[in-house]
């Protein structure tokens, strides 16, 4: 996707809350010129259709999410206390936008197949949890685990849940809050799980 003026972007944030109530499916582009001023014309002009107008706000998401989770996996701390701070980072901008992953819920079939979508995605949080995991491990505040990729998934899909439950409960007086609230339980069961012990090999379910 080419990049587009910076005032025609901040404009079609005005489509999230649109697409976030109606669906892709119910929403016309007709809608989305009226929603953000801009006219249909224009909007074809930079964009292939609402699909790539979906994609657009989605990218944008992302790359906030990046921005931020990569403040926070930079610092000094022990890859522990960074790996805690990422996931409050997510939580975060995707509470500061709840009408954007609104949309993302509404559409999370369609936003999986867009091919730019998973790279974006790759980048903005697995390859970085995935290099915590490898520094924890280097700085002795996490174990070592068999498949870091699935870890870092695995994570990456509480956060998200978590934040999507969040936006679709509706918008909140004090996201930054909540965002540390939230990351706080997500937190405890990451490091500490649910187990009262760890199971040894020899362990049956009951």
């Amino acid at each position: 996707m080419r990049k587009l003026p910076a005032k025609l972007a901040s404009q079609l944030y005005g489509a999230a809350e649109l697409i976030a109530e109606r669906g892709l499916d119910g929403t016309k582009i007709e809608d989305i010129a009226e929603a953000t001023g801009i006219p249909k014309a224009t909007i074809y002009y930079h964009l292939d259709g609402k699909n790539a107008v979906l994609e657009f706000l989605l990218s944008d998401l992302l790359d906030m999410i990046a921005g931020a989770v990569g403040v926070a996996v930079l610092s000094a701390e022990d890859a522990r206390t960074r790996l805690e701070a990422a996931v409050v980072a997510q939580l975060g901008v995707m509470l500061e936008h709840p009408f954007l992953c609104r949309a993302l819920v509404g559409d999370l079939g369609r936003a999986t197949r867009l091919p730019e979508l998973a790279l974006a995605l790759r980048a903005a949080f697995y390859e970085p949890i995935e290099q915590l995991l490898a520094d924890g491990v280097a700085d002795g505040s996490l174990r070592q685990v068999p498949n870091p990729g699935a870890v870092a998934l695995s994570v990456f899909g509480a956060i998200t849940v978590a934040g999507l439950t969040a936006a679709v409960e509706g918008p909140s007086d004090d996201p930054s809050a909540d965002a540390v609230r939230l990351s706080a339980s997500i937190s405890e069961l990451i490091f500490d799980g649910l187990a009262t012990r760890p199971r040894r090999a020899d362990d049956k379910p009951q």
